[in-house]
C-alpha cells in the first residue's frame, strides 16, 4: 500500500472543487425568531397558539383599558364620564379609586402627617441591604444608593416632612453614598443597627428602648468573648442567656428610667394603624431576615449526629410543615393570649412575624438540607484533613457551597412567604389585597369596584417578587465557578 502513488488511491481527490459563496450569516431578530419560536413543527404550533391567545385577550380587554378614567370622585362618576366620552354601553377601568385611595393601599391607616416616616424607613432599608446584596458590584451598588437617596428625599419632600427629618435623612443617605465609595464594609455597621432604627421609625415612641436592646446585645457579646477561649459551646449558651435575660427583665425598666431623665421620643403609632403594603413589606422583610439563619440552624440540627438534637429538629420541622400557615396565624391571634399572664400586651404584628418566621424557617431548613446533602463527601473529609472544627468547617467550607446550591429554593421560599403575608387579613390586619380593598368598597362612593384594586395590588406584588427572582439569577451568575 505504501508503494502506491497517491493518484491511484480512490479516496484521494484529483480535481479541485469550484469556489462557492459562503453561507448566509444569520443574526438579529430573524435568527432569534427561528431559534426560539419556529425551530420545529411543535414549537411553531405553540407559538401560533400563544399569539392567538394574546390576540384574544387584547381584543377583549383593550377597550376596557383604553377607556380608563383617572380623575373622578366615585364609581358612578366614572361610569358617567365613560358614557359621555365613548357612548352608552361602553366599558372602562375606573383607576380613580387608586388615585383617591392610594395612601391606604400603601400605608393603611398610618397617620397621614407621618407618612414620611415609613418612606424614610424603607429608604434606610435599601442602604442597609446595599453592602449585603451588592458587596462585590460597585456600579450596581452606586446606582442603588443614588436612586434610593434621590427617591427617598423627593418623596419625603412631597409628603411634607419636617425640615429636621429631611436633614436627618439627607445626612444618612448622602453619607452612605460617600462611605460606600471609600469603604463599603463600614456600611455593615448601619446594616446591623438598622432593625432597631427601622422599628423606632415605624412604631415611634422612645428611642431608649432600642438603645437598651443594643446594650443587652453588647453585654451578651461580652459574655461570649469572656468564655469563648474556655469553651465555645458554653460561651454561646452564656451569650444567649445573658441577652435574653436582659431583654426580658432589664430592658423595660432601664428604658423607663432613662426616659424619665430624657425623653428622646417621637409620636407613637399603634400596630392596628398599619396596613397595605407597609404591613406586607414589614412582615415580609422581618420574616426573610429571621427565617434564613433559623433555617440554617434547623438544617444543621436535622443532620446532626446527636440523637436529641436531631429528633427535636425533625419533630419541629415536620410539625410546622404539616400545619397550614393560617392555623399558626390563628394561634398567634387568639390562642396565644390564653398562655400569657393577665394584662400582657403582646403586639399583634410581632406575634404574626414570629409565626411567619417559624413557618418559613421550617421550609427553609429543608431547602438548605438539600444543599448540604448535594455536597460530595470529599468536602467534609477535606475540612477534617485541614484540622477544622465543626463550626469552622461549616462556616468556611460547607455552608458557602450549600447555600450557593440552594439559592433557587431559598428565593422561592422568600417569594412564597412574602405573598403569604396577605393571609394576615384573617387575624384582623388590613393586608393590601383584601383588607384594604374591602374597606375601600365599604365606602358608598366606590361600592361595586372590583377589578381595579386587584390589578393594582397584583402589579405591585409582581414587581417586588420579580425583582427578587432577578436578583437570585444575578447572584447565581456571580457565584458561578464552573468555567473559571
Amino acid at each position: 500500500m505504501s508503494e502506491m502513488h497517491a493518484e491511484t488511491v480512490p479516496f484521494v481527490r484529483d480535481t479541485m472543487i469550484p469556489p462557492a459563496q459562503p453561507p448566509e450569516l444569520q443574526s438579529g431578530a430573524v435568527k432569534w425568531l427561528r431559534a426560539n419560536l419556529f425551530s420545529g413543527p411543535v414549537n411553531t404550533a405553540l407559538t401560533l397558539l400563544g399569539v392567538a391567545i394574546i390576540w384574544f385577550l387584547f381584543s377583549h380587554f383593550w377597550d376596557w383599558f383604553a377607556h380608563s378614567v383617572w380623575n373622578a370622585g366615585s364609581l358612578t362618576e366614572c361610569r358617567q364620564i365613560i358614557a359621555e366620552r365613548w357612548g352608552e354601553g361602553s366599558r372602562g377601568a375606573c383607576w380613580a379609586v387608586i388615585r383617591e385611595r392610594w395612601h391606604q393601599y400603601m400605608f393603611g391607616f398610618y397617620p397621614p402627617e407621618l407618612h414620611f416616616r415609613p418612606v424614610m424607613a424603607f429608604g434606610f432599608l435599601m442602604v442597609a441591604l446595599a453592602p449585603v446584596l451588592f458587596s462585590e458590584t460597585v456600579i450596581i451598588r452606586r446606582n442603588v444608593l443614588i436612586v434610593t437617596t434621590v427617591a427617598t428625599l423627593l418623596l419625603m419632600f412631597l409628603l411634607k416632612a419636617p425640615m429636621v427629618w429631611m436633614v436627618f435623612a439627607a445626612v444618612i443617605l448622602i453619607g452612605s453614598v460617600i462611605l460606600a465609595e471609600r469603604r463599603v464594609s463600614r456600611l455593615l455597621v448601619f446594616s446591623f443597627l438598622y432593625p432597631l432604627l427601622g422599628v423606632w421609625l415605624l412604631w415611634g415612641g422612645s428611642l431608649w428602648g432600642p438603645i437598651m436592646v443594643l446594650v443587652a446585645l453588647g453585654l451578651g457579646w461580652a459574655a461570649w468573648r469572656l468564655l469563648v477561649g474556655f469553651s465555645p459551646l458554653l460561651a454561646m449558651i452564656a451569650g444567649v442567656l445573658v441577652t435574653l435575660g436582659l431583654w426580658l427583665f432589664a430592658v423595660g425598666p432601664a428604658a423607663s428610667d432613662a426616659r424619665s431623665l430624657l425623653a428622646l421620643s417621637i409620636i407613637p403609632v399603634d400596630s392596628d394603624q398599619f396596613g397595605g403594603f407597609l404591613l406586607s413589606i414589614t412582615i415580609g422583610v422581618a420574616g426573610i431576615a429571621l427565617s434564613l439563619p433559623m433555617g440554617i440552624v434547623l438544617a444543621l440540627a436535622r443532620r446532626s449526629d446527636m440523637f436529641l438534637v436531631h429528633t427535636l429538629a425533625v419533630v419541629f420541622i415536620e410539625f410546622i410543615r404539616g400545619v397550614p400557615l393560617i392555623t399558626l396565624l390563628f394561634v398567634a391571634s387568639l390562642l396565644l393570649n390564653y398562655f400569657l399572664p393577665p394584662g400582657t400586651n403582646f403586639d399583634i404584628i410581632l406575634r404574626v412575624i414570629i409565626m411567619v418566621t417559624i413557618f418559613a424557617a421550617a421550609y427553609m431548613a429543608e431547602v438548605i438540607r438539600g444543599g448540604l446533602a448535594a455536597l460530595p463527601r470529599g468536602q467534609y473529609e477535606a475540612a477534617d484533613a485541614l484540622g477544622l472544627d465543626y463550626w469552622r468547617a461549616q462556616r468556611l467550607i460547607i455552608l458557602p457551597q450549600a447555600l450557593k446550591i440552594s439559592i433557587p429554593g431559598i428565593v422561592s421560599t422568600f417569594i412564597g412567604m412574602f405573598k403569604d403575608t396577605t393571609l394576615v387579613v384573617f387575624v384582623g390586619l388590613f393586608d393590601p389585597l383584601k383588607g384594604v380593598s374591602d374597606f375601600v368598597r365599604a365606602d358608598i362612593n366606590w361600592k361595586g369596584i372590583y377589578w381595579e384594586p386587584y390589578i393594582f395590588v397584583g402589579a405591585i406584588f409582581f414587581i417586588i417578587c420579580f425583582s427578587m427572582s432577578r436578583y437570585s439569577m444575578y447572584l447565581e451568575r456571580r457565584l458561578q465557578r464552573d468555567h473559571r
